[in-house]
Protein backbone atom coordinates (compact mmCIF):
# COMPACT_ATOMS: atom_id res chain seq x y z
CA UNK A 1 0.00 0.00 0.00
CA UNK A 2 1.24 3.49 -0.81
CA UNK A 3 2.15 5.87 2.01
CA UNK A 4 -0.53 8.42 2.80
CA UNK A 5 1.87 10.63 4.76
CA UNK A 6 5.37 11.21 3.40
CA UNK A 7 8.52 13.10 4.34
CA UNK A 8 8.05 16.85 3.87
CA UNK A 9 4.27 16.85 4.45
CA UNK A 10 2.77 19.39 6.85
CA UNK A 11 0.75 17.54 9.51
CA UNK A 12 -1.38 18.28 12.59
CA UNK A 13 -1.23 16.16 15.76
CA UNK A 14 -4.67 14.70 16.61
CA UNK A 15 -3.98 13.08 20.00
CA UNK A 16 -1.51 13.12 22.87
CA UNK A 17 0.37 15.79 24.77
CA UNK A 18 1.01 17.85 21.62
CA UNK A 19 -2.59 17.77 20.33
CA UNK A 20 -3.29 20.67 17.96
CA UNK A 21 0.36 21.41 17.17
CA UNK A 22 1.61 21.20 13.62
CA UNK A 23 4.94 20.60 11.95
CA UNK A 24 6.72 19.08 9.00
CA UNK A 25 7.43 15.36 8.76
CA UNK A 26 11.20 14.77 8.88
CA UNK A 27 11.33 10.96 8.74
CA UNK A 28 8.85 8.11 8.20
CA UNK A 29 9.39 4.52 9.39
CA UNK A 30 6.90 2.41 7.41
CA UNK A 31 7.85 -0.90 9.08
CA UNK A 32 6.82 0.36 12.54
CA UNK A 33 4.18 2.87 11.26
CA UNK A 34 5.94 5.69 13.09
CA UNK A 35 7.15 9.13 12.04
CA UNK A 36 9.13 12.11 13.30
CA UNK A 37 7.58 15.60 13.21
CA UNK A 38 9.76 18.70 13.44
CA UNK A 39 9.34 20.45 16.82
CA UNK A 40 6.65 18.03 18.08
CA UNK A 41 6.90 15.26 20.71
CA UNK A 42 10.15 16.62 22.13
CA UNK A 43 11.94 14.53 24.77
CA UNK A 44 15.01 15.16 26.91
CA UNK A 45 18.03 12.92 26.38
CA UNK A 46 21.08 12.71 28.63
CA UNK A 47 24.19 12.77 26.44
CA UNK A 48 27.67 11.74 27.52
CA UNK A 49 30.54 13.90 26.22
CA UNK A 50 32.36 12.43 23.22
CA UNK A 51 35.85 13.83 22.54
CA UNK A 52 36.12 12.01 19.19
CA UNK A 53 33.20 13.96 17.70
CA UNK A 54 33.93 17.07 19.82
CA UNK A 55 30.46 16.82 21.39
CA UNK A 56 29.63 18.31 24.77
CA UNK A 57 27.67 16.34 27.33
CA UNK A 58 24.47 17.43 29.02
CA UNK A 59 20.72 17.25 28.57
CA UNK A 60 19.57 17.75 24.97
CA UNK A 61 16.08 18.02 23.48
CA UNK A 62 15.21 15.95 20.45
CA UNK A 63 12.14 14.72 18.60
CA UNK A 64 10.78 11.28 19.44
CA UNK A 65 8.88 9.11 17.02
CA UNK A 66 5.11 8.97 17.16
CA UNK A 67 2.47 6.75 15.54
CA UNK A 68 1.22 7.72 12.08
CA UNK A 69 -2.37 7.34 13.32
CA UNK A 70 -1.94 10.27 15.72
CA UNK A 71 -1.40 12.77 12.89
CA UNK A 72 -3.42 14.01 9.93
CA UNK A 73 -2.25 15.90 6.88
CA UNK A 74 -2.86 19.68 6.88
CA UNK A 75 -5.10 21.02 4.10
CA UNK A 76 -4.13 24.66 3.32
CA UNK A 77 -7.43 25.32 1.48
CA UNK A 78 -9.63 24.53 4.50
CA UNK A 79 -6.91 25.28 7.10
CA UNK A 80 -7.84 22.05 8.93
CA UNK A 81 -6.79 18.42 9.17
CA UNK A 82 -7.84 16.22 6.27
CA UNK A 83 -7.72 12.61 5.13
CA UNK A 84 -5.77 11.36 2.14
CA UNK A 85 -7.22 9.47 -0.80
CA UNK A 86 -5.76 8.12 -4.03
CA UNK A 87 -6.89 8.79 -7.60
CA UNK A 88 -5.42 7.41 -10.81
CA UNK A 89 -4.64 10.07 -13.41
CA UNK A 90 -3.60 8.38 -16.61
CA UNK A 91 -1.29 5.62 -15.47
CA UNK A 92 -0.14 7.48 -12.32
CA UNK A 93 -1.56 7.12 -8.82
CA UNK A 94 -1.69 10.51 -7.03
CA UNK A 95 -2.66 11.59 -3.52
CA UNK A 96 -5.65 13.90 -3.07
CA UNK A 97 -7.40 15.60 -0.16
CA UNK A 98 -10.69 13.85 0.66
CA UNK A 99 -12.65 17.05 1.43
CA UNK A 100 -11.64 19.18 -1.55
CA UNK A 101 -10.44 16.55 -4.02
CA UNK A 102 -7.40 18.59 -5.04
CA UNK A 103 -4.03 16.96 -5.63
CA UNK A 104 -1.45 17.02 -2.81
CA UNK A 105 1.77 16.69 -4.82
Amino acid sequence: MANKIRKGDKVIVLAGKDKGRSGTVTKVDTKENMLFVEGVNMVKKHVRPNPNVNEQGGIKSQEAKMPIGKVAIFNPATKRADRVGFVTKGDKKVRVFKKTGEQID
